[in-house]
């Protein structure tokens, strides 16, 4: 799956098959379903899931608790767009690089 694909997926009602806990949670967050993102990245138990994790404190707007998620993934605080940084997530979790 590519990330155009993915964020086409966002309009149908079921998941994609086979995502796992990272790109899961920011389908649902697409979704405009933060808890049900929130919940998917933390069960992710890696890196990625941190780094979504991470995106949705900031989010919400707590950004010292980001910070604790950023640190934890080993990524950089993202200064740019929320919009700008799922699709940069999301690209990079799927093999694109970051995609503006």
């Amino acid at each position: 799956m590519n990330l155009q694909e993915f964020t086409e997926s966002v309009e149908s009602d079921a998941a994609p098959e086979g995502m796992d806990g990272a790109l899961s949670a920011l389908w649902w967050d697409a979704k405009g379903d933060w808890n049900q993102a929130h919940e998917h990245a933390q069960d992710a138990g890696n890196r990625e899931g941190d780094w979504v994790h991470a995106y949705l404190h900031r989010k919400e707007g707590d950004e010292g608790n980001a910070g604790y998620w950023y640190s934890r993934a080993s990524q950089p605080f993202f200064e740019g767009s929320l919009a700008d940084e799922w699709r940069h997530i999301a690209g990079t979790l799927l093999g694109e690089g970051f995609a503006t």
